[in-house]
């Protein structure tokens, strides 16, 4: 009997060689879609008795709690990542909280990709894909914010001030990857981005 096996998306993608930045997919991370109201208490307690903790109100911000991490997507919409192997454990244990809550918790780690990008230079790589300044003092390690990224929708994640999470789509995954290999590339630097003191 045939079992199903997870493949990654860029599973057969060529290797990053020769960038100025370090690029690789984060495959072993499993994605939760969590919709709600923010404003409904039972729905906001019941999520954090699944979590461990507070789902974020605020626009582009993130809450973390050991290998959970929590994206503000909108008003009623959150994106909660953690280990793959965790995913379908917490959608059940959250679907089960919920139960007669106005809710949705739906499991979709294999819906899009995460690429990471590491080194200094990242937001200036990032930059030549969308028209955000990430140079302004807005996005500081943390920052979640839907973009428009080399033409398609993207998720990013400021992780820290010289690492960056860009999460597109499964079906994106591989067009994503030979723009930012191309993007990256020695000799294509643009320094925009100060250093810090």
């Amino acid at each position: 009997m045939l079992e199903a096996r997870f493949e990654s998306p860029l599973a057969h993608a060529e290797a990053a060689a020769n960038t100025y930045v370090s690029l690789r997919e984060i495959a072993e991370r499993g994605m939760i879609d969590l919709r709600g109201l923010a404003s409904d208490k039972k729905f906001m307690a019941a999520a954090k008795a699944v979590l461990d903790v507070d789902l974020p109100k605020q626009p582009r911000t993130a809450a973390t709690w050991g290998d959970i991490r929590v994206f503000w997507l909108s008003p009623d919409q959150w994106l909660i990542t953690c280990p793959r192997a965790r995913a379908q454990e917490l959608t059940d244990a959250l679907t089960k909280e919920l139960e007669g809550i106005h809710s949705l918790a739906v499991n979709v780690s294999d819906m899009r990709a995460i690429i990471r990008l590491e080194g200094e230079g990242v937001r200036e790589v990032v930059m030549k894909g969308t028209s955000i300044d990430l140079t302004h003092g807005d996005y500081p390690p943390g920052t979640v914010r839907r973009m428009r990224f080399a033409e398609i929708a993207a998720l990013l994640h400021i992780v820290e001030d010289s690492v960056i999470d860009i999460y597109v789509f499964r079906s994106y995954a591989q067009y994503t990857w030979d723009f930012l290999r191309k993007a990256a590339r020695k000799g294509s630097e643009v320094r925009v981005f100060p250093k810090a003191e």
